[in-house]
């Protein structure tokens, strides 16, 4: 076990997300695209909107033809006609001094290249109408290919699929977009004392909180958990949840033994399995310095430490990114910070990164973050808090009143 105090940096254990690759990819309607991950660069096919068309209702115009008016001194006018929703304007051309009605997404007849709002206009009658105010070329219309133009790449690979993503998509007439799977994450749980959620705990016992946790952060990372239960401490019964989890899914997590404890036999069991290599044992961030990566043939799998906080804070500050890599994302860190102000001194040791956890505090316009005292066994620190600050290695804490990210959970 010598190789446990030989700790890896955050920064070291990020690095290793290169050791490991993507999922495979599928074709999937776009209807299911929400949240997935795009696999092939996407192209536009054609202009778009591919035509010229109004963002307000009003009358479509050149522009030159209402240069100079005003309320004072308005331009008038003739109606050439009115464009309905949906319609070409193939027979209208319009003329310097004239106008047509139109509505919001309404094609802009040849001739136009802008669109007066209605609100600054006068219909004295059917066929003429006053301009008050004076519009310059495009002003109201979005162009033919204003949004994209025909082969421009529109969503790169590695694109994390929004809503807006999805609705582009569709926009510019894909049905069926390449994607990468939807990663499937194996959770073990593991311990003598560890007993199923509907059972009534003896003293010594603890129900299992971890695997719930933990695929609860899974499962808000888009991906999918598979929770193989709990496995007591014997190596035997380790090895074979850890290989059928393997063999299932595209990253396992096992929950406990992951320390130098007399019965921690993750590492263990994990150095027997074939075509295994330990990445890192141990890393020095707290809470969760008895961490280990292996890299089991080419995939993930990692032994977290069996206390809930530490699980959950490595889960999210560690493990999440290398999750990213497995769903194919470019940008492999997506955390949210957020600014706020530290409302006592914390102290910290140098050489090591320190999560605290913290509750955000809105006092007068202010942004605070109170922080959450507690043990890495005590799962009311995680639910009290709003978001985790983090401490630099090179620094012995910060002082009351400092400004830093918050890493919000």
């Amino acid at each position: 076990m010598n190789h446990f105090f030989k700790v890896k940096t955050l920064e070291e254990v990020m690095s290793l997300t290169k050791e490991f690759s993507a999922v495979e990819p599928e074709i999937i309607p776009v209807s299911d695209a929400f949240s997935r991950v795009l696999a092939k660069d996407l192209f536009a096919k054609k202009d778009m909107p591919g035509f010229r068309r109004a963002t307000m209702d009003g009358y479509a115009v050149a522009a030159k033809s209402t240069f100079g008016a005003s309320e004072s001194s308005p331009a008038w006018l003739d109606i050439a006609g009115t464009i309905l929703m949906g319609e070409i304007p193939d027979t209208i051309t319009l003329e310097p001094g004239q106008a047509v009605k139109i509505s919001t997404g309404g094609m802009l007849p040849k001739g136009a290249d802008s669109v007066v709002m209605v609100e600054y206009t006068q219909l004295i009658d059917e066929t003429c109408v006053e301009i008050y105010k004076s519009v310059a070329p495009l002003q109201h219309v979005i162009d033919a290919s204003e949004d994209f133009a025909r082969q421009d790449m529109v969503l790169s690979k590695g694109t994390f699929i929004r809503p807006q993503e999805a609705g582009l998509a569709a926009g510019l007439g894909f049905t069926q977009i390449e994607t990468f799977k939807i990663p499937k994450i194996g959770i073990i749980s593991t311990g003598d004392e560890i007993i199923p959620i509907d059972q009534e705990p003896l003293p010594g016992k603890i129900r299992d909180i971890n695997s719930y946790s933990l695929a609860g952060f899974i499962k808000e990372a888009f991906a999918i958990p598979i929770i193989y239960g709990i496995v007591k401490d014997d190596p035997d019964a380790l090895r074979e949840a850890v290989e059928r989890a393997i063999k299932e899914t595209d990253m396992v997590l096992i929950s406990g033994g992951s320390s130098v404890g007399t019965k921690d036999y993750t590492v263990e069991v994990l150095s027997s399995l074939p075509d295994t290599q330990i990445l890192v044992h141990g890393m020095s961030v707290s809470p969760g310095k008895p961490t280990i990566l292996a890299k089991c043939g080419k995939k993930p799998v990692w032994g977290l430490p069996g206390q809930v906080v530490s699980a959950m804070v490595v889960l999210k500050i560690v493990i999440i990114p290398f999750l990213n890599k497995l769903k194919g994302l470019k940008k492999l860190d997506r955390t949210i910070k957020i600014r706020a102000k530290l409302t006592r001194n914390i102290a910290s040791a140098q050489g090591r990164r320190d999560f605290v956890r913290v509750e955000l505090v809105n006092k007068d316009g202010q942004l605070l973050a109170q922080p959450v005292l507690g043990k890495s066994g005590l799962i009311k620190t995680m639910i009290h808090a709003d978001g985790l600050l983090e401490i630099n290695d090179n620094v012995e804490g910060l002082e009351k009143d400092t400004v830093a990210d918050i890493i919000l959970l």
